[in-house]
């Protein structure tokens, strides 16, 4: 099964100091622990990605109304929980998920949000074959279980 583990730094929520600065006076100790847990999850196999956001402000929202799409460039005042970062990690189950979340080096405030990624075969069959059927070439490279 594959885990998204979604990074929510306190330093990225409404009203925290500015990112920007926060990053620039990163702690190099906070890093390296970072550093380890990440080879960790590659020697043990179960990295697939992960990567580190740019805060809101460098940010825009796609939003939809009346069909017709509008850009709207951040930061966004009415977010409460934003995401700093992410993995997607394989795991037998949503309990080593956790344990692997659990091993983060998080601040005060942090918080890790676990959700496994659907695959084809969470679906019907019909609906998976649609999925098949519509761009089969994408859908063979793009879903590993499907």
């Amino acid at each position: 099964m594959r885990f998204l583990m979604l990074m929510i730094p306190a330093v990225y929520q409404p009203g925290a100091p500015d990112p920007e600065k926060v990053i620039q006076t990163m702690d190099p100790e906070k890093v390296a622990r970072m550093m380890k847990l990440n080879e960790d999850l590659h020697a043990a196999g179960a990295l697939l990605a992960l990567d580190g956001l740019h805060p809101l402000s460098k940010g825009a929202r796609v939003s939809y109304r009346g069909g017709k799409p509008v850009v709207t460039d951040g930061p966004f005042a009415e977010a409460k929980e934003v995401v700093g970062g992410y993995w997607i990690i394989q795991a037998a189950s949503k309990d080593e998920a956790l344990d692997w979340a659990r091993r983060i080096p998080a601040e005060d405030g942090d918080i890790v949000e676990v959700r496994q990624i659907q695959e084809m075969a969470d679906f019907p069959e019909e609906v998976a074959k649609a999925a098949r059927d519509s761009a089969p070439k994408m859908m063979s490279e793009l879903a590993p279980n499907s």
